[in-house]
């Protein structure tokens, strides 16, 4: 680990290089972690796989989606929800770091304390641009395509992980304000499941009753998915309703993932200097 820390925190004299190693170091930390737990990694792709082929092979029929074919209107909310679930492990690494005492022995070493944090959000992030690879080849195998060019295709996969990276922030304070890493869990749902669910994930917000439609157009997650599913090809003719997200849901998901960076990078340092002062 480096002697040093960035400007203003346990070690005046460091340097952005010295924090970034910092960062470095605890990330393969974690990516280790994970390669010796690859049942964390199956469970994690596993769970969006059989979101697929639930719905593109057992509720096609049953669902139908104006001016679109339903597996292209579906593998964007599936891919925006694989990402808003897999922000989750940053809540959950945290808990049970703190729950181990590895937050302790960070302590004892000369490094920067923001490195914890920045380590496993940014563990995090590699594990859900692997699952998303894997979902990307489920989504080809059940007759997913994406119709626009290469490179308006990266971009909306770069978004999707944008998105992901800054919420799991969020999580990562949530991991940190609760007792165990099983709370985690439950205290993510809560805040998980309304978003995905009551979003245009997996069908359009026009079909909803009157007040979940207008939390579905205002929903961050169907703004997410709206811009993917533009950026990948996949609007068809379905109509787009008529709110400012929905109209312009890159600058919309661009803006709030900044937003929550803004907001949640300086809230998860403080309390992780709390919770580690304990």
């Amino acid at each position: 680990m480096s002697t040093r820390a960035l400007p203003g925190s346990a070690s005046p004299g460091a340097t952005l290089s010295t924090w970034a190693a910092d960062g470095w170091t605890v990330t393969q930390r974690n990516l280790i972690k994970l390669r010796r737990s690859p049942d964390m990694l199956v469970f994690a792709v596993l769970q969006p796989v059989m979101f697929v082929l639930l719905f593109s092979q057992v509720y096609a029929g049953s669902i139908r989606v104006e001016g679109t074919d339903y597996t292209q209107y579906l593998m964007a909310g599936i891919f925006g929800q694989t990402v808003l679930f897999g922000s989750t492990f940053s809540g959950a690494g945290m808990a049970q770091d703190l729950k181990e005492g590895i937050v302790d022995r960070f302590r004892t070493l000369p490094m920067s304390p923001s490195a914890v944090l920045i380590g496993r959000t940014n563990s995090d992030l590699v594990l859900n641009a692997v699952s998303m690879v894997i979902m990307i080849g489920t989504g080809f195998v059940v007759g997913w395509r994406f119709t626009t060019s290469f490179g308006s295709f990266l971009a909306g996969i770069a978004l999707l992980l944008l998105f992901s990276y800054a919420f799991s922030w969020v999580m990562a304070l949530v991991g940190m304000s609760v007792r165990s890493p099983e709370t985690v869990n439950n205290a993510s749902f809560i805040i998980l499941f309304p978003l995905t669910f009551i979003s245009n994930a997996f069908v359009q917000s026009q079909n909803l009753p009157g007040p979940l439609e207008a939390f579905a157009n205002w929903n961050p997650v169907s703004a997410l998915v709206q811009a993917a599913r533009q950026l990948f090809g996949n609007t068809g003719s379905a109509p787009v309703p008529d709110v400012w997200p929905m109209q312009h849901p890159v600058l919309t998901v661009v803006a709030g993932s900044l937003l929550l960076l803004v907001v949640f990078v300086p809230l998860c340092l403080r309390k992780f200097a709390t919770v580690s002062s304990r």
